[in-house]
C-alpha cells in the first residue's frame, strides 16, 4: 500500500490494481434556472460535474472513476449523437450519485410541491444508463438518489416527501447535519449485504435524503431498513448480475467513529464483481 503525509498524518492510499477498472459515474446536473447571487461566468451554464467524495472513495477502492455527461435538448452533442452503449462497453461499471430529486413523472405522478419537481433530464438520462450497463452485463451501484432512481428504473416508485408522506418516520435528513445526521439500520439476514457482514445485524448510518421507496420495484429485495420506521435503506435485483443500492452515502462515512457502519466490504464487493466480469471477458477461449 502506498503512503504520503497530510497535515502531518500518514494517509494510507490504495494503489490502483490489475486488472485496472474503469467506473462510470453519472453526472450530476446543475441547471442555471435561478439567480445564483449574479456570480455569472460559469453558473450561468449547465455544468455536469462528479462530486469529490465519490472520486475518492472508488479511488480508495483502487478504480479509476470516469463521468458520464449527459445531454439536454439545449446540448450542442444531440442525443442520437451520444451512444451510451459505448460507454458500458468501455467501462466497467457503473456508479449513479446522489443529488437532485426524481422527478415524479418519472414514476407516474404529478409534484405534491413545486420544491420536489426534480430533475427529468437527468431522470432520463440516467435511465439510458442503467438499462444500457445491465445490458452490457456490467455492475450498477445506486448511492442514495441512485437507489431511488433504479427502484423507479425497474417499475418502483417513491414517498415525494417522507415528512409530509410519512409523518410518524425518523427525520432522515437534517439540513444543518447533513452527513452528520445518523440512524439506526438493520441488515436483512440472508442477504447478500448480511453474507458480506456475517457478525453484523444492527450499524448506524448517516442519512441526507428527504424522499425513500415507497413501492418496491419487481425482482428486487430489501437488504436493510430503518427499524424505527421501515423506510428502506439497501436494496438488490435479484438474480444474476449486479444491481444494487443504499440510501446513504457511503463516500461520506467519517472512518473516526467506530459506530457508523464501515462500507469498506460493500465496495470491495462491488469492485470485485466488476474485476471477475472483466477478466472472464478478457480470459482466451479454451481450444476445443
Amino acid at each position: 500500500m502506498l503512503g504520503g503525509i497530510c497535515g502531518g498524518r500518514i494517509v494510507a492510499r490504495m494503489p490502483f490494481q490489475n486488472p485496472s477498472l474503469l467506473i462510470g459515474v453519472s453526472a450530476r446536473i446543475y441547471h442555471p434556472a435561478g439567480p445564483v447571487l449574479d456570480l455569472g461566468g460559469v453558473w450561468t451554464k449547465t455544468l455536469h460535474y462528479l462530486e469529490q467524495s465519490v472520486a475518492h472513495w472508488l479511488i480508495a477502492g483502487g478504480a479509476l472513476p470516469v463521468m458520464i455527461p449527459a445531454v439536454d435538448a439545449q446540448s450542442v452533442v444531440q442525443r442520437k449523437e451520444l451512444h451510451l452503449g459505448h460507454y458500458a462497453n468501455a467501462l466497467d461499471a457503473l456508479v449513479l450519485q446522489g443529488g437532485n430529486d426524481v422527478a415524479p413523472q418519472t414514476y407516474g405522478q404529478s409534484p405534491l410541491d413545486p420544491a420536489w419537481a426534480g430533475d427529468a433530464v437527468r431522470d432520463a438520462y440516467e435511465m439510458a444508463l442503467i438499462r444500457a450497463f445491465v445490458r452490457a452485463g456490467k455492475p450498477v451501484f445506486g448511492i442514495c438518489r441512485g437507489l431511488q432512481m433504479l427502484n423507479v428504473a425497474f417499475g418502483g416508485t417513491l414517498w415525494q416527501d417522507i415528512q409530509t408522506q410519512q409523518p410518524q418516520a425518523l427525520a432522515h435528513i437534517k439540513t444543518d447535519l447533513y452527513e452528520r445526521n445518523v440512524h439506526p439500520m438493520e441488515i436483512t439476514p440472508n442477504s447478500r449485504l448480511a453474507s458480506l457482514y456475517p457478525a453484523l445485524r444492527h450499524t448506524r448510518i448517516n442519512s441526507i435524503h428527504h424522499q425513500a421507496i415507497r413501492d418496491l420495484a419487481p425482482g428486487f429485495v430489501v437488504e436493510a431498513r430503518c427499524p424505527e420506521d421501515g423506510i428502506i435503506e439497501a436494496i438488490r435485483r435479484d438474480g444474476p448480475g449486479y444491481v444494487a443500492g443504499v440510501q446513504w452515502h457511503p463516500e461520506f462515512r467519517h472512518t473516526v467513529d467506530p459506530v457508523i457502519f464501515d462500507d469498506t466490504p460493500l465496495l470491495q464487493d462491488f469492485l470485485e464483481f466488476a474485476r471477475a466480469q472483466k477478466m472472464a471477458k478478457t480470459m482466451p477461449n479454451p481450444r476445443r
